[in-house]
């Protein structure tokens, strides 16, 4: 019987500038192909690396979409206020800009239809709130700004992992930008899709340390990602920004990435995937060791970040009262602008 080579031949796809390398499995030709050509060979994708239809992430803006003309329905700025903007699109017409210069609702209508409130939270027990603020946006120019970068970052993951593990990404780093955001910001309300955002740029940055021997050009994809990263966490020092549930999103979606993003090696995939009459000469592993302690740890790291957050939350903790600096992380106070609380707190857009 004969041996594997110990490659098979890999055909390269292009992600991220062409930087990832897709293994693809040979078949044996049909034989009126073998008849012409003794030489040919027939290529098929190998499914752990296969490239999926993305529908989730269009789906997800659509949702956001409908959901945001619903809350300016629920609004109806003409009933509740004298002075709306864009008055002829009558109930659907935005709040004055003094009010809120994002062309959208107010926020005692964000908060009927499920914004981030602390106090509703832990006293009334709408834990709910924590998912449902997600889906809601302060104003067109926040909804706009978030479905832009959502669609550009979410459907290349989605093509590239599929939508089982990339819509549990976005909503659990969702969840966790809120459970964070609710730890620190008490006296504001919260909206917005900004930390599951966040959360898919942690998946790519784990993914790619997690996959790293599979990719061309990895410390430029590094560098890139980073810089990327680190300008719109940057972003949230500005006020009226919540970083707190960038933060929370981004760090859930790191060490999600390394449970959810992990790629077999291409030794594995090769002996797996190796045409009839051919046996491999050596085993190798499905996962390098550093991507199972990567995985291991991530998986703890999530589960403990979690319970205690949502215990300390539950409880009613202010951490703000148990760090006294931290505060800076959301916004840092300047002579052009003050940190004073306001009724709304948005999570802003990121910039892939």
């Amino acid at each position: 019987m004969a041996t594997v080579p110990d490659n098979l031949p890999i055909r390269v796809h292009s992600r991220r500038g062409g930087n990832m390398i897709h293994p693809v499995s040979l078949e044996s030709p049909p034989a009126t192909a073998a008849a012409e050509s003794p030489n040919s060979v027939v290529y098929r994708e190998v499914k752990h690396f296969k490239k999926w239809f993305p529908w989730l992430i269009p789906l997800f803006v659509v949702a956001n979409t409908v959901m945001f003309i619903i809350t300016m329905s629920v609004n109806n700025c003409p009933k509740n206020s004298t002075s709306c903007v864009a008055r002829f699109l009558g109930r659907l017409s935005f709040q004055p800009f003094k009010e809120n210069p994002l062309l959208g609702p107010s926020s005692s209508a964000l908060e009927k239809m499920g914004a981030l409130d602390v106090g509703k939270v832990v006293h009334q027990h709408e834990g709910w709130r924590l998912i449902t603020c997600m889906w809601l946006h302060g104003g067109v120019f926040h909804l706009l700004a978030n479905m832009l970068s959502l669609l550009v970052i979410g459907i290349r993951l989605e093509q590239e992992f599929g939508f089982v593990r990339i819509g549990l990404l976005y909503l659990i780093s969702g969840l966790g930008g809120s459970v964070l955001s609710a730890l620190f910001i008490q006296s504001n309300i919260s909206v917005g899709a900004s930390g599951a955002l966040f959360g898919l740029l942690g998946g790519m940055l784990s993914e790619l340390i997690t996959n790293w021997t599979i990719y061309a050009n990895k410390v430029a994809a590094l560098l890139t990602l980073v810089i990327i990263i680190a300008i719109n966490l940057a972003v949230g020092i500005l006020p009226h920004v919540d970083n707190f549930a960038h933060i929370g999103g981004f760090l859930s979606g790191f060490l999600l990435g390394f449970v959810f993003l992990i790629r077999p090696q291409f030794g594995w995939v090769n002996q797996r995937y190796a045409p009839a009459g051919y046996s491999s000469t050596s085993s190798t592993p499905k996962f390098k060791a550093y991507q199972c302690i990567l995985w291991v740890l991530s998986l703890i790291l999530l589960i403990v970040g979690f319970t205690v957050g949502l215990v300390l939350l539950l409880r009613g903790e202010d951490l703000n009262d148990h760090c006294s600096w931290c505060h800076y992380l959301s916004c840092v106070p300047t002579s052009r602008w003050s940190c004073n609380t306001q009724p709304i707190s948005c999570q802003v857009k990121i910039d892939p």
